[in-house]
């Protein structure tokens, strides 16, 4: 006889409380069997020492002591795809349903379609849910039910159409759990080395959401070397340690518009990229991909070590090389850098973003690229270049981050530019001037 569950399916969502997934599922009727899957078809395209999966192995580690200490129960580590996995769960139990979360990128799409398909052939519900947006897909469209490709007034949009009592419910989840887990003798737990991983000496850092920080957020976030300008919120969200609806609370309760709008910015480039999935490797404005780009790998090679003679584009290079993180206004510097200067198409520099970020989120990354190389949903004209002279006399005039991340810049061993800042600029004013006219 097997054991009736419901599954609980954790991707992106990796906490126990305020999870929209996790909360339907425990009020199913029936024991929730929480499980995560690591999905070999995204493993095999990571390295082995890549401080995201570390970082996944660690919250799971500390979701399933919780779960086996607390309340008897635990969750179940799976190693393969996860129409294997699931395959594998409907032999060994009858399960009612099977809940998870929203994903939106395209990979993710495909991938629970299949699930989806595969579930209903055997008369199994795949139940999902809006967790990790207040609004996702259509929810925020213009009033011809297009999509909004400019962030102003989808921000406005956005905030005609949130309602504190509607979208900022608690998915209390906590008190449903002693009764409502599956409490089996034991799961299947992995360790980074049964995955084919090890461990990396980059770390996630702990986010700061300081009533403090927030309030002076508008006069820091500009300053790399400002401590904590920013939040190290990013990685949090990606990976769901923390509920979206929680930090939209805590951004009301400060009154401060600022912090509210950069956690708007994260779901416009979500419904982008829902409605123009064509944008991870076209450009949105389709004339952009018009453009001759010199793509000289020995440039692209100095621009990811941090060795193009910018001490500004160096120190943010250098900082996500050493730490998974970098500064947003850095990361506007070097991307623009690439793209303008360089003449290296954005597409290598999203790449390389997505291999070292740990708050790598694609719908962010690809906006945001795009954004850089002119190509993307911004409405500014392509020949607006950062001078990267003038950009370190803006934000770090007393060089603590530069000095911190380039600490030989007053010796002979720091290499001079790697171009001339006025003939760059030039250059790629006639280059995209031929493209796109």
């Amino acid at each position: 006889m097997k054991d009736t569950v419901s599954v609980f399916w954790f991707r992106r969502d990796l906490r126990l409380d305020d999870n929209v997934g996790l909360y339907q599922a425990l009020k199913s009727g029936h024991p929730v069997l929480p499980i995560f899957i690591f999905d070999t078809e995204i493993l095999g395209q990571l390295p082995e020492k890549d401080a995201r999966v570390g970082f996944i192995q660690e919250r799971l580690q500390q979701l399933h002591q919780k779960l086996a200490s607390d309340y008897g129960s635990g969750l179940a580590q799976f190693h393969g795809t996860p129409k294997t996995v699931f395959q594998k769960l409907t032999q060994e139990f009858d399960v009612k349903a099977v809940y998870t979360n929203h994903d939106y990128e395209p990979y993710a799409k495909k991938r629970d379609k299949e699930i989806s398909d595969f579930l209903s052939r055997i008369d199994i519900d795949f139940k999902t849910f809006k967790d990790q947006v207040i609004f996702e897909k259509s929810e925020v469209v213009k009033d011809d039910g297009n999509p909004y490709v400019v962030y102003t007034p989808y921000m406005k949009k956005w905030k005609e159409n949130f309602n504190p009592p509607i979208h900022l419910v608690n998915y209390d989840t906590l008190p449903l759990l002693p009764e409502k887990l599956y409490k089996p003798n034991s799961l299947p737990k992995l360790s980074l080395k049964t995955i084919g991983f090890e461990a990396s000496e980059i770390k996630v850092r702990d986010y700061k959401v300081s009533s403090e920080l927030i309030q002076k957020y508008p006069e820091t976030r500009d300053y790399p070397a400002k401590e904590y300008g920013t939040s190290h919120l990013g990685p949090h969200l990606r990976f769901g340690t923390v509920s979206i609806r929680k930090m939209i609370k805590k951004a009301i309760s400060e009154k401060n518009e600022t912090f509210w709008n950069e956690l708007i910015w994260r779901e416009f480039f979500m419904q982008i990229l829902w409605h123009y999935p064509h944008t991870v490797n076209e450009a949105f404005k389709p004339k952009y991909d018009r453009i001759i780009w010199r793509n000289n790998e020995e440039d692209f090679e100095r621009w990811k070590s941090g060795q193009t003679g910018y001490v500004l584009v160096d120190a943010g290079m250098r900082e996500l090389n050493a730490t998974g993180h970098m500064h947003n206004r850095v990361r506007m510097l070097v991307a623009s850098f690439l793209c303008k200067h360089l003449l290296i198409d954005w597409r290598w520099g999203e790449a390389y973003f997505a291999e070292k970020l740990l708050d790598y989120e694609m719908a962010s990354n690809v906006g945001n690229w795009q954004w850089a190389a002119g190509s993307g949903v911004d409405a500014a004209p392509y020949f607006r270049i950062f001078n990267p002279m003038t950009q370190v006399e803006k934000f770090d005039k007393e060089r603590e981050y530069i000095n911190q991340w380039v600490p030989e810049l007053q010796e002979l061993t720091y290499p001079s530019p790697i171009v001339d800042h006025k003939m760059a600029r030039e250059r790629c004013l006639k280059v995209y001037k031929e493209a796109v006219g």
